[in-house]
Order: C-alpha cells, then sequence, then structure tokens
C-alpha cells in the first residue's frame, strides 16, 4: 500500500523527480563505471601468465619488467645475450624456459621471437594451455602465427603475407618488405593480452635484421627477456637470488605474482582516489534528492493532512518519505546500469585492442550489489531529515494543515 502511494506521489510530481533520477543515475554510472574498469582490469592483469616461475631479464624495476614481458607494455632498458640465457636456462632446477625477444611491430601490434616452448608451456588463467584455432606452430623461419584480435581485426587467414616493421609504433618508415612472413596459425582466444601479438620464430627474428641472410639457420644474438618454469618451487627463491647477485651481464629475476601484486599497490592510491571522487559525487545528488523532498514536503501539507484523516500514523508518513527516496534511488540505479552496459559494450574492444583488457562478465556483480547496499543505507540516513521532519509535523499539527 505504501509503495503504491508513493509511486503515485512521485508520479504527481514528475519533472522534479525525473531530474532527482537523472542526478541520481549520473552519480551512480560514475561509481558504478569506476568499479567496474578497475575489477575487470584486475582480472585481465591477474589471468595473464600462470605457472611460471620467475621472469628474467635485463637490469631495470620489477614492474618495469613484468610489464614488457607479459603484458607487452613499456620498452626493456637492454638485451640480454644469448649465452647467458642458455646458462641460465641450463641450471639443474630449471624445467623449462619461454626466450622473448621484442624490437618489431606489424600495423601497431608487437611481434614477439620465441620458440616452440612458448606454445608447449606458457599458460594463463587457471593453467590453461595456448591452442591453435587454425593451423599451426612456426616451423619454418619466416613463419608467423597471429594471436586472435590481431587475425580478427586486420583479417588474416592462413597463407596471407605478413610484413614486419621495425619499431613498436603504428605507423613506421622501415618495413621488412624484403622478408614476408607467411601466417601458418592462429590462436584461439585467451583473454589475455596474448590476443595482442603476432609471434615469430627466433631464427626468424634474426632474419629480418640480418641483411646478408641466405636462407641458412642463425642462432640467436641476444633477447629481450626469458621465462623460467622450475622443477620445484623450492628452488624458486634460490635460483632468483643467485641470477640477481651473479656476476657478469646484470639481469634481474621476478616473481610474476610479488611484481604484480607491487603494481596494485603502487595504483591503489589512484584507485582510492576515483573512488573517493565517485563516491562524492553520489553524496552531492542524495543531498541534492534530499533537497527536493524538503522542498516537496512544504508543498504537499495538505496531502498529509489528507493522509492523517485517512489514519495514516507518523510512523506511515516517515516511511512513506522513505520509499519514494529508495524508488528514485532504484530507478536511477536501473538507468546507471543500462546506460554502463551500453559504454561498456562500445569500449570493451578499445580497451582490448589499446590495452590488452577485457570487459567480460556481468555488470551486476557481488561488489556492485554491496556498493548498492552501502548506498541504499547513505540514502536512508540522508533522507532522515525530511523523513522526521513529517513525522514531527504531523505529530504536532495534526489535522489543521
Amino acid at each position: 500500500m505504501l509503495v503504491k502511494l508513493a509511486w503515485q506521489s512521485l508520479m504527481h510530481r514528475r519533472g522534479s523527480v525525473l531530474l532527482a533520477i537523472l542526478s541520481v543515475s549520473v552519480s551512480l554510472f560514475v561509481l558504478f563505471g569506476v568499479e567496474q574498469i578497475r575489477s575487470h582490469a584486475k582480472d585481465s592483469f591477474n589471468r595473464t601468465v600462470s605457472g611460471v616461475d620467475l621472469i628474467v631479464g635485463a637490469r631495470t624495476g620489477p614492474i618495469n619488467l613484468l610489464l614488457y614481458s607479459v603484458f607487452r607494455m613499456g620498452s626493456p632498458s637492454a638485451n640480454i645475450s644469448w649465452q647467458t640465457y642458455q646458462r641460465v636456462a641450463d641450471e639443474p632446477a630449471v624445467a623449462w624456459s619461454i626466450p622473448i625477444s621484442l624490437g618489431d611491430s606489424h600495423k601497431g601490434y608487437r611481434v614477439v621471437g620465441t620458440s616452440q616452448d612458448f606454445f608447449e608451456h606458457f599458460r594463463f588463467g587457471k593453467g590453461r594451455p595456448l591452442e591453435l584455432a587454425q593451423g599451426t606452430a612456426f616451423d619454418d623461419t619466416l613463419d608467423v602465427v597471429l594471436g586472435a584480435e590481431v587475425a580478427r581485426k586486420l583479417g588474416y587467414d592462413l597463407g596471407d603475407s605478413v610484413v614486419l616493421a621495425h619499431g613498436l609504433g603504428s605507423t613506421s618508415f622501415h618495413n621488412h618488405d624484403d622478408r614476408p612472413f607467411k601466417v601458418t596459425g592462429i590462436l584461439q582466444p585467451t583473454g589475455t593480452p596474448t590476443d595482442q601479438a603476432l609471434y615469430i620464430s627466433l631464427q626468424g627474428m634474426e632474419a629480418v635484421h640480418d641483411r646478408h641472410w641466405d636462407g641458412s639457420a642463425l642462432e640467436p644474438q641476444t633477447i629481450t627477456a626469458f621465462m623460467l618454469g622450475l622443477n620445484s618451487p623450492v628452488k624458486t627463491f634460490q635460483l632468483q637470488r643467485q641470477i640477481n647477485t651473479a656476476r657478469g651481464e646484470p639481469l634481474l629475476a621476478i616473481l610474476p605474482g610479488v611484481a604484480l601484486s607491487q603494481l596494485w599497490q603502487m595504483l591503489r592510491v589512484v584507485e582510492n582516489i576515483l573512488l573517493l571522487v565517485a563516491a562524492l559525487v553520489v553524496l552531492a545528488s542524495l543531498l541534492g534528492l534530499c533537497i527536493m523532498l524538503l522542498t516537496s514536503i512544504r508543498e504537499r501539507r495538505r496531502e498529509i493532512a489528507l493522509l492523517r484523516t485517512i489514519g495514516a500514523g507518523p510512523l506511515q508518513l516517515f516511511l512513506l518519505i522513505q520509499i519514494e527516496a529508495l524508488l528514485v534511488l532504484v530507478l536511477g540505479a536501473c538507468v546507471a546500469l543500462s546506460v554502463l552496459s551500453i559504454g561498456l559494450w562500445i569500449a570493451e574492444p578499445l580497451l582490448a585492442a589499446h590495452y590488452g583488457v577485457y570487459l567480460e562478465g556481468s555488470i551486476v556483480s557481488e561488489q556492485s550489489m554491496q556498493l548498492f547496499g552501502i548506498i541504499a543505507a547513505a540514502t536512508f540516513v540522508v533522507t532522515l531529515i525530511p523523513a522526521i521532519g513529517v513525522y514531527r509535523e504531523s505529530l504536532k499539527r495534526g489535522l489543521e494543515a
């Protein structure tokens, strides 16, 4: 009964109510949008690599090494000699290794030089292996395997020719036109930055930069970084310390999980600031809702008197104001979530193409429901001002209004 009465009262004042709903929906859109981007970005980063015990690169910061070796973001400070890589890869504690060589690109997508071990040992998500949707991994020097997003965006198929470019920009003035690669495989989508790259052999990476290459086998001179899987996790810290303190070529070995935690700690201040700004926007809209209800109460004295005449008590009038505020909040949340769904659907391909962030799953998550519960509680508290005013007015004036 009270809900129906509250709804009819809102419809009677639909002009001011629509403005209140619009204000609430904009603020909730900002808050839920920040939370969705934050959570999806974390999920995308966390599932990019799995089962790698150590990542080794030239001496630099742990976060920088993680970003360029796994997420293809940023640039390495230096390369590692092939002899140094082989020395570490041959350690008794190492079960497998994946070399990585960066430096070239194709139409804005990174080219990754690696070995067959990449397709055999690399894992993402909860230990899921890479799978080929079409074709096979590279066998010849000038073979290339495409990430799912690269093949889809650029429209490549098996057998197509791909010309690599020197550097990492989307536009290059130095293309390797004399050494075109043939597409021999396309990976299954993974929802990680793996989809945003092209994969060639280390020999192919050397061949495109060797002007005198005659088709013979090449041994890599340098690589950018490499990933290690160990026979026993117990050996992880021992080998990490051994690599980091070894004389000769300066190296840095990091644990991917630890480096990722450091990244989130560094970004936590930014996250908190964004959430605080969004929360203040929501608070401002709720105060606007409170002002709207206070203003309407002065105009509704006859309505309140009539309700008292037909038997409505002070508590029922108190609840009526609270229900009206809750209805405005629910309507604003529905509008905000609808617009946010459309916005994320539009933004998803852009975020995936440029940042490797995939917006998957429903926007109605446990976290968003908790946020809505907090906002509903805040709405109740803010609306206490007009609700208590109605309560006291009804007790004091009775039928005088």
